[in-house]
C-alpha cells in the first residue's frame, strides 16, 4: 500500500514542470579526524567527530528542462558533470527508475575546495529536496546509501546535525555532547589535494587515536583545549606553512582552539565568547592574507 501510494505520488509530480523547492547546504568542520587505515579498496577508514555550520549556500531546484543544468555565479565551481549536486540529482534519477531533468540555482556562499564540505553538502541538499519534491519515495536509510556513492561526505550532510561519522564516513552515530560556539573560519588563497594529502600521510605517525577515543570512552562533553585534533594536518601544514600560522594568529586572538577542516587548506579558530569572535574577525579580516568567515557551530538540523 505504502510502496504503490509512493509511486503513484512519483508518477503524478513528474508531470508538473516548474516544480521548484528551496534548500539550503551548510557547512561543515571536523573537530577530530583519526585515520585509522588504509582499506584494500583504497579508501581510507576514519574516525571524525563533524558538525555543520550556520554558513550555508542556497539552492533552488526546479523540475522540467531538457536536460539537468546547473548555475552559478562563483568561477570556481564546475558546471558539468563534474559537479556533485548534479551527480546526485542523476544517481536520484536512476535510483527512482524513472528519468526527469532538474536545474539547480545554486548561491555559493561556503569556499570552494576548502575542506568545509560545500560540494558534498550541496549534492545532500539536491538529493533531500528532489526526495520532498517527490514525496519521499526513499527513506533516509536508502539516502545515505546514495549519498555514500557520491562521496565520503555526504552521507553526513542527509544526517544534518552533528555526528561522529566511522568507516569510509556513511556510519553515523548522532553527537549530543557539544556545546554552541562561536566559529571564525581563515581560508587561504591554496588548493590542496585530498588525494595527495592522503598519499602522504604515514600512518605510522598518526595521533590523533588518542584524543579519540578519550572523548569517547570518558562520556564528557567536547573541549576544544583538550580534544581538537587532526591527523591530516601534518602533512597539509609541511606543504602549506601559512595554514600553520593562520592557527597561531586565531589562537592569538582568542580562539580557546584551532584546527584545519578535514584536509585544508581552511582553519578554523573555536570562540566561547561571540564577541571575542566578532572581534577577532575584524581585526583578521585587515591582514589580507585570508578570507574571513564569522560563523557559528549549529546544533540542531537547519531545515
Amino acid at each position: 500500500m505504502g510502496r504503490s501510494l509512493a509511486k503513484s505520488r512519483v508518477r503524478a509530480m513528474t508531470f508538473f514542470p516548474g516544480a521548484t523547492i528551496d534548500l539550503i547546504a551548510p557547512a561543515k568542520i571536523n573537530l577530530f579526524l583519526h585515520v585509522i587505515r588504509r582499506r584494500d579498496d583504497g579508501y581510507h577508514d576514519l574516525a571524525s567527530l563533524m558538525c555543520p555550520l550556520a554558513l550555508a549556500d542556497r539552492l533552488r531546484l526546479r523540475i522540467g528542462l531538457p536536460d539537468n543544468r546547473l548555475w552559478c555565479e562563483d568561477v570556481a565551481v564546475p558546471l558539468d558533470d563534474r559537479n556533485l549536486a548534479l551527480r546526485a540529482a542523476a544517481a536520484f534519477s536512476e535510483a527512482l527508475g524513472q528519468p526527469f531533468c532538474v536545474s539547480v540555482h545554486l548561491e555559493k556562499r561556503i569556499p570552494v575546495a576548502a575542506g568545509l564540505g560545500g560540494g558534498s553538502s550541496d549534492a545532500a541538499a539536491v538529493l533531500l529536496g528532489l526526495n520532498r519534491l517527490f514525496g519521499h519515495p526513499f527513506s533516509a536509510e536508502r539516502l545515505v546509501t546514495l549519498a555514500a556513492a557520491i562521496g565520503a561526505d555526504v552521507p553526513f550532510f542527509i544526517f544534518g546535525r552533528p555526528a561522529l561519522a566511522q568507516g569510509i564516513g556513511e556510519r553515523l552515530t548522532p553527537c549530543l555532547r557539544l556545546t554552541p560556539r562561536s566559529v571564525v573560519l581563515l581560508c587561504p588563497p591554496l588548493a590542496v589535494s585530498t588525494a595527495e594529502v592522503f598519499r602522504n600521510l604515514n600512518l605510522g605517525l598518526t595521533k590523533c587515536g588518542e584524543k579519540f577515543y578519550d572523548f569517547l570512552l570518558k562520556d564528557q562533553f567536547f573541549d576544544a583545549r583538550q580534544h581538537l585534533c587532526n591527523d591530516l594536518e601534518t602533512v597539509s601544514v609541511a606543504k602549506h606553512p601559512e595554514i600553520g600560522l593562520a592557527k597561531e594568529a586565531l589562537v592569538r586572538h582568542g580562539a580557546t582552539g584551532s584546527l584545519m577542516s578535514g584536509s585544508g587548506p581552511s582553519v578554523f579558530g573555536i570562540f566561547e565568547d561571540s564577541s571575542v569572535a566578532g572581534r577577532a574577525a575584524e581585526i583578521l579580516a585587515r591582514d589580507g592574507r585570508w578570507k574571513v568567515i564569522l560563523t557559528e557551530m549549529r546544533l540542531q538540523s537547519m531545515e
